[in-house]
Order: C-alpha cells, then structure tokens, then sequence
C-alpha cells in the first residue's frame, strides 16, 4: 500500500513539474495594432531570453510589419490576426515598422521595442 502511494506520488509530481516547465516556456503575448500611419501601442516593453508573442491586426488596410533586428517581416491583414513570436537575446532599444506604403504620413508608421533585463 505505502509502495503505491509513493508512485502515486512520483507520478503527480512529475506531471506537474511537465505543467510548471510548459508555462514557463509560453510566450507572454503583446497585441499591436495598426492602423493609417499609426502603432498602437508604439513602445512595447519585453525582457530579455523571454518569448514574446506578438499579435498583430490592422483596422483598415494591409499594412506591413518589419523588426530588421530579429528577422522579421510579414503582413497584417484587416480581419486576420498575425502571430509572431520573438525572444530578444540582449537588452537594447529596437525599431519597428510599416514597409508598405500607405499614403502620406507612412514614414512616421513605427515603433520600438525595448528590451530590458
């Protein structure tokens, strides 16, 4: 009886420490959306070897979603939501940004990520 017990409880044990290790390793999620000439939010702050999901809509129109430092580049459709997931390696300041052409004011469409530790 005291030997079933004891697996019993090897068993939970181990299965929580499976649960504890996957919530650890979940990516905290940021949502971002964009809209003409806008970021919203523009500055997102994230700590560094930690994931981040970064959800993306648009409100409008097809606006693109650029992070030269990290790889990325993808487009954000109106009524889709884009999921990107990055873990910043080092702290520093990052810039984001809209590369498709959205009318006047499209230059002033960014952001930055920081990356603290």
């Amino acid at each position: 009886m005291r030997r079933r017990y004891l697996i019993a409880l090897l068993i939970a044990g181990s299965a929580a420490g499976g649960v504890a290790r996957l919530a650890a390793a979940t990516p905290n999620e940021v949502e971002i959306m964009a809209m003409k000439f806008d970021f919203t939010p523009d500055t997102i702050k994230v700590k560094a070897g930690q994931p981040v999901t970064l959800v993306l809509t648009s409100i409008d129109r097809v606006h693109g979603f650029k992070m030269p430092d990290f790889g990325v580049r993808t487009d954000i459709v109106p009524g889709l939501e884009t999921r990107v997931t990055i873990t910043p390696a080092k702290a520093g300041t990052f810039a984001y940004f809209c590369d498709v052409f959205c009318g006047d004011g499209h230059e002033e469409m960014s952001g930055t990520l920081i990356v603290e530790t």
